[in-house]
């Protein structure tokens, strides 16, 4: 299993460098990927090249290329953790409202401002309370009883998304600027065009240090699996720890929702196929997971900006329409195999 986990790293690692590649170079202006390479080992030795090639991949592209790695990496991760803590591989930070909550907060402080946001703060936070909500109401009206089935799952899901995306429809009527107007739609559909070098910090150390500290709990996790019951025999305090890692995984895709808008999907398809590679076990499905998910949301961006070239598709869009019908083959099959009712 070692061995089979190694190759599927290394794979996964080649596949994110081609696919970082193939971003650097390819947009209105394609450049030559032998050049990109170029440009970018002569950056990365401290000599960095001139010129408008080099301004292109340096200025433009390299904080979209980053930052698209890292929520996708973050949101794999976040879904991969979601799963275990619900026992149920329908979770996702965006089927269960975390995403929508994250973004209705931001939303909020776009509009109508926060006293926090004159210390760059206001945004990340109000996200990352809009995300920890949304989990929390989620995971309460599903669970009844001590038990939680799927289909409640999937009905609490929908309805907070459908309260979130009134409240993000109303603060859109309220908005009085046309850059607010811009802001709040780039949160209802997501989005990597607007990556800046300055902003890459906060994401990056979220997901860098949460996943570290996720990882550390991967055999919590995977004690998780062996139901309730069998996780407390083992000395697992299930409600607590379910607890903490909500917090903790919603205070990454709070950040990351906060530097991207509300990307779908990622956290659903990433995990498993993820578990299909390399199984349950979560010290080593956290890190195939998180490069799957860096490899695939770059894909995913890099077809939004040259399907419809000029015209930018947002990468939400993308990822929804390869989503959808993953998310529909999963709930047939969930349906055959657990008896799925409302």
């Amino acid at each position: 299993m070692r061995l089979r986990t190694g190759a599927v790293l290394a794979v996964l690692t080649a596949a994110l460098a081609v696919s970082a590649i193939a971003g650097l170079a390819l947009g209105p202006v394609r450049i030559a990927p032998g050049r990109v390479v170029d440009i970018v080992i002569g950056g990365l030795s401290g000599d960095r090249p001139t010129g408008a090639f080099a301004s292109i991949v340096w200025d433009v592209r390299m904080p979209r290329i980053l930052l698209g790695a890292v929520v996708g990496a973050g949101l794999a991760v976040a879904g991969t953790v979601l799963q275990a803590l619900v026992r149920n591989q329908l979770a996702d930070p965006f089927l269960l409202g975390a995403s929508s909550g994250a973004s209705a907060g931001a939303v909020l402080v776009i509009v109508f401002g926060s006293a926090a946001a004159g210390f760059g703060m206001g945004v990340p936070l109000a996200a990352f309370v809009g995300s920890l909500a949304a989990l929390v109401a989620v995971y309460a009206m599903a669970r009844r009883g001590g038990t939680m089935t799927t289909g409640r799952l999937i009905l609490a899901g929908v309805a907070v998304q459908y309260i979130l995306s009134a409240l993000t429809s109303l603060v859109l009527v309220l908005a009085a600027h046309p850059d607010q107007l811009r802001s709040v739609l780039f949160w209802t559909l997501g989005g990597l065009g607007g990556a800046r070098w300055d902003e890459l910090a906060l994401p990056t150390v979220a997901l860098l240090a949460g996943g570290a500290l996720l990882l550390t709990l991967a055999r919590p996790l995977d004690l998780l699996l062996a139901g309730e019951e069998g996780a407390h025999t083992l000395g697992l305090d299930t409600g607590r720890f379910r607890a903490a890692v909500f917090v903790l995984t919603s205070l990454v895709i709070g950040v990351l929702v906060a530097c991207s808008g509300a990307i779908g999907f990622v956290g659903l398809m990433v995990p498993h196929a993820a578990r299909m590679a390399v199984g349950a076990g979560h010290r080593a499905l956290l890190p195939v997971a998180a490069l799957g998910g860096a490899v695939f949301l770059l894909l995913a961006d890099l077809i939004a900006r040259t399907a419809a070239a000029p015209e930018e598709i947002p990468v939400g869009v993308v990822t929804a329409l390869v989503g959808g019908p993953f998310f529909l083959w999963m709930l047939r099959r969930a349906g055959r195999t657990e008896g799925v009712t409302g």
